[in-house]
């Protein structure tokens, strides 16, 4: 049997030696290019190449000015770097441009995917680099009126680094008027045929926008004509204090990103840090991690059963979902001693082993949710009017859905068996039995069946975990794993020594770059580190799912009316943390 070609072979047959290899520690095929080659080289991973590289995974950038180890790379101030995503070939392939301080502009690549827009509106936001033909290049994340760009290696990481904030009147003047929306600047007409459209602020304080999301919509009577989602109102700077913090430190960071996901945050930051590390998780620790995510997973789901039962009118299943949540959280406390934000997953396992009377817990759980999924189901799910106000609404074919990003429960909606716990394996996911739940119509209602049916198979694998938990230690013991083991350190001055340097300092993670992503509650979670051979990350990228479902609103609300754009809103499970960060 003849092999396939590689990309690298393919890329080669096509456009010679337009493209460097690089070797990274995650094994994706990294290529750099020329600016001026990027849209040529794109267009045919996503449109010519056999299995092609439809999705557009993530785009983002690095400051390399005060980089000291390059290997293997061209001589460069800044580099943007995209990461695509063939569903057909379950690879990604990592596309790497090189700039230079005084030239840092680049064509854009929306006319290939739209998704780009907020992706490239991001990196000039934070870097300061211009991406030519862009329809709308403007901050997305940071006020309008800030002066410089974040993520640049020279702008102050604290605030204490700042001049004193202050808001004189005439400053708070400018700062609403920057806030006021122009239709004309987002390419909107505000008449036609003689008609004067209606300009509508939907939030930023709005219970349906499940938090600060300010939408401005485009109304001809009650019919939504275009929606211009407003973001940033929620952003931390999530990956600035990635670079700041020692891995070790960053992992509480995390939780706050999808903040209903608990741990899930931190698996996902911790495959890509044991990777980039050498580290082995013993196998029970592997297990451990896989039913408290599943467990986080249940948790979130119920959030949102309940809530978006809430949007659609139903006032009582919220307070039954919550009371199941709390449930839940009894469990995750007496394991971990916290609840929404535990931070309880470690470098190279997990802080500590599981308690005493652990597997009765998660028994009783176990027997007691199944039931009330059944009857959540009758309320809701089988309602006439949430079957009504659901069915048909806010629908993408399979192909839209891939061509924007979209990935978890609302792309298994449209009909694709597609989920990285099964496709990607990791944390020893192979292992375990279950179900991927998918939808075929793409709806609001083929995305709340996904959800309830996943909260079913999360049972499942918690059963199973349950029931073939492995002996064994629940931490790693690579010198690089954080904490060590605290018995040892009694036993021996150098593990002591390893145990106060790791915690305090962090550890030393050796030179390199990696991805690794996960299936998360709302979807895809994937982090992008880059190791300077350090105690910090040189560059932390976060690519969170709700980002790039919250950029379908305007293609999913478009000749629909105000009162389906609340229903998917809620159909979507975004949170603004997850979407600003």
């Amino acid at each position: 049997m003849i092999a396939a070609p590689t990309v690298a072979q393919e890329i080669s047959d096509r456009f010679g030696r337009i493209a460097a290899p690089q070797v990274t520690h995650d094994r994706i095929p990294t290529f750099w290019v020329a600016k001026d080659r990027v849209p040529a080289l794109l267009r045919f991973l996503k449109e010519e190449i056999g299995q092609p590289y439809r999705m557009l995974y993530d785009l983002s950038a690095v400051d390399e000015r005060v980089r000291e180890h390059r290997d293997g790379q061209p001589p460069s101030d800044f580099t943007v770097v995209y990461h695509l995503l063939s569903l057909e070939r379950n690879e990604y392939v990592r596309i790497k441009v090189a700039l230079t301080e005084g030239r840092l502009s680049l064509p854009s690549v929306t006319r290939i995917w739209p998704a780009a827009n907020w992706y490239e509106r991001e990196v000039w936001d934070m870097f300061g680099i211009v991406f030519e033909g862009h329809p709308h290049l403007e901050r997305i994340l940071m006020p309008k009126s800030w002066v410089g760009h974040p993520l640049r290696k020279d702008h102050p990481a604290r605030a204490t680094e700042m001049e004193p904030y202050s808001l004189p009147p005439q400053k708070e003047v400018a700062e609403q008027e920057a806030l006021r929306f122009r239709p004309e600047e987002w390419g909107m007409s505000r008449e036609r045929d003689g008609e004067d459209f209606i300009f509508l602020n939907i939030g930023p304080q709005h219970p349906g926008t499940h938090g600060v999301l300010r939408i401005a919509l485009q109304l001809d009577g009650e019919e939504i004509v275009d929606a211009v989602p407003q973001i940033g109102f929620h952003h931390r700077g999530a990956e600035k204090m990635g670079e700041r913090q020692s891995w070790h430190c960053y992992i509480p960071y995390t939780d706050r990103i999808d903040y209903l996901g608990g741990v899930i945050n931190n698996l996902a930051y911790l495959t890509t840090v044991e990777m980039l590390a050498g580290i082995t998780v013993p196998p029970r620790a592997q297990v451990i991690r896989v039913m408290l995510t599943e467990l986080f997973r249940i948790i979130s789901h119920l959030v949102w059963y309940g809530t978006f039962a809430q949007d659609l009118g139903q006032m009582s299943p919220v307070f039954f979902t919550f009371n199941d949540r709390e449930r839940a959280f009894e469990i995750i406390e007496a394991i971990t001693g916290a609840r929404m934000h535990p931070a309880w997953f470690r470098i190279g396992g997990v802080a500590h082993d599981l308690p005493r009377g652990w597997d009765r817990m998660f028994r009783d759980f176990i027997n007691y949710l199944p039931p009330r999924l059944i009857e959540y189901d009758q309320t809701v799910l089988h309602n006439r009017i949430f079957q009504v106000r659901t069915k048909g609404i806010g629908a993408y074919t399979l192909d839209e859905a891939i061509e924007w990003g979209v990935t978890g429960p609302n792309l298994r909606a449209c009909g694709l068996e597609w989920d990285f716990r099964k496709k990607q394996p990791y944390s020893g996911y192979e292992q375990f039995d279950f179900e991927i739940p998918t939808a075929q119509t793409g709806d609001c209602y083929g995305r709340a069946q996904v959800r309830v049916e996943e909260m079913r198979q999360s049972l499942r694998i918690i059963e199973q975990c349950m029931k073939n938990m492995p002996e064994g230690p629940y931490m790693s013991d690579h010198h690089l794993a954080t904490p060590p083991v605290k018995d040892r350190t009694m036993r021996d001055i150098e593990t002591l020594i390893t145990h106060f340097l790791n915690v305090s300092w962090g550890p030393v993670i050796p030179v390199g770059e990696a991805l690794h992503a996960i299936e998360a509650a709302k979807g895809n979670n994937g982090y992008y580190l880059v190791s300077d051979g350090s105690t910090v990350s040189y560059r932390t990228r976060i690519r969170t799912p709700s980002f790039a479902h919250i950029q379908t609103l305007p293609l999913l609300s478009r000749g629909l009316m105000i009162p389906d754009l609340v229903v998917i809103l809620g159909s979507l499970d975004f949170v603004l943390a997850d979407i600003d960060r």
